[in-house]
């Protein structure tokens, strides 16, 4: 007897590419990764009250923010993404938000140091699951030529998870407390979870590409990262978005409280206005970013490089005006253009690699592009900014901090340098992968 398979195959691979389903499963991923970075970035405005609650140092808060999240973040990212090139990326996303949400709402009863930067790092591990599959889901729903303005709206995310983080966190702080603000932002996300599961279906790998499905057996661990990080185009794009994510992670941790030392601000008064701007121009710069380069590559396909490089290299004055004005109003409004150039590089960045990866690669890819940019910039931003506060405190007192925010955003060069690089071999790669063709697909 023939078995049916096949046709049913087509039936639900057909179902699966209507344009209106698979906006659905990105408006989904969107509210997943903004649940992400909602639980992840809630610590930055909770970091002062944490900070006198349990008598911390800033060294410590740079740490149990940054580098030891980063560690288990990024440690435990590339096996769940070489899990998720052979499994299903559906099941691995919702064990994870149910993971990442729990250990959020822990922090909330954490009594210590210790206890505070465990339940952190089990943030961490969870969050290691939610990106990499994303990023291979998105590229079996949408085509080459869509990808990095899809994941410029799946990118969305960050933005807004870190505005709701902010706002959440300073008002329920303000009037309830840190411990609760993490109770409320935790337990969500385990509904969430629950509708993700019932509601998302897994593609068939390569559904969006030109030549369809290709070789389903997964290439070994060691010649895929060796075949991943001997592209030019893929390493340079890696290094500029981790130098990007080492100024963007110091000042995201670390300006809420620069605003509140040396402007005197409180909680919910950074929350509001500070978080406003800095997610609406983040919003913007993100969106933008993946449309524009879509938009334009046709002329000239290394704008997905150079729109990234011009924007972190125009922000850096921006950002030098904005922590030297004493008045804390002009301060906020000047930091509207630096926080929407500087998330111009998101949706290019992620969508070249995963045109540049082969289909049974692509969630490792992107899990060794988060894991280069997240050591280097969650893991050392956050962390090297506090060292530094810390030992400019004697000197400079509380200026100490404005004095170490501004050296790291000096790291802004270095990252548009490696993108500018990047754009010498981004053609050419894109040939030798296939991909070259920016032609919209048809709908």
């Amino acid at each position: 007897m023939t078995s049916p398979q096949p046709d049913l195959d087509a039936d639900i691979t057909e179902k699966l590419r209507s344009p209106k389903y698979r906006r659905y499963v990105l408006a989904v991923l969107v509210v997943v990764y903004i649940f992400n970075f909602l639980d992840r970035q809630i610590v930055t405005i909770l970091a002062e009250p944490i900070k006198l609650d349990l008598g911390l140092s800033d060294t410590q808060i740079g740490l149990m923010t940054g580098l030891a999240f980063a560690i288990f973040y990024t440690g435990f990212g590339i096996p769940l993404a070489r899990l998720a090139d052979r499994a299903s990326r559906v099941n691995i996303i919702t064990g994870a938000l149910v993971i990442w949400s729990g250990m959020t709402a822990l922090c909330g009863i954490a009594q210590n140091f210790v206890q505070i930067l465990a339940a952190r790092i089990g943030v961490g591990v969870g969050e290691a699951g939610a990106s990499p599959p994303a990023h291979s889901l998105i590229a079996d729903y949408y085509p080459p030529s869509e990808r990095a303005s899809a994941l410029s709206i799946y990118a969305l995310g960050i933005p807004i998870g870190s505005l709701l983080g902010l706002l959440a966190g300073g008002w329920v702080a303000e009037f309830y407390g840190w411990r609760t603000a993490f109770l409320v932002v935790g337990l969500p996300g385990v509904i969430l979870a629950v509708l993700f599961k019932l509601t998302i279906k897994e593609p068939i790998r390569g559904m969006s590409d030109a030549g369809g499905a290709g070789d389903q057996s997964q290439p070994p661990l060691v010649s895929t990262i060796k075949t991943l990080l001997t592209n030019k185009t893929i390493l340079h794009i890696a290094m500029g978005g981790a130098l990007t994510s080492f100024v963007g992670y110091g000042l995201g941790q670390w300006l809420p409280a620069f605003f509140i030392r040396l402007h005197g601000m409180g909680l919910a008064e950074v929350a509001t206005y500070y978080g406003l701007v800095n997610g609406i121009a983040s919003m913007a710069g993100t969106f933008l970013g993946g449309t524009l380069a879509d938009r334009y590559a046709n002329r000239d396909m290394r704008v997905y490089a150079w729109l990234p490089a011009a924007g972190v290299l125009i922000s850096f004055p921006f950002y030098l005006a904005a922590l030297i004005v004493n008045d804390w109003m002009i301060a906020i409004a000047i930091l509207l253009v630096p926080s929407f150039l500087n998330s111009l590089w998101l949706g290019p960045a992620f969508g070249t690699v995963q045109n540049l990866a082969p289909q049974r690669m692509r969630a490792l890819a992107s899990a060794i592009l988060l894991f280069i940019l997240n050591i280097i910039g969650l893991g050392f931003g956050p962390f090297l900014v506090g060292v530094l506060s810390d030992l400019l405190a004697g000197p400079f007192g509380e200026e100490s901090l404005r004095y170490a925010i501004i050296f790291a955003t000096a790291g802004y060069f270095w990252a548009g340098a490696h993108f500018l690089l990047a754009a010498k071999t981004l053609v050419a790669d894109l040939k030798a992968a296939g991909q070259e063709d920016p032609a919209p697909a048809a709908p």
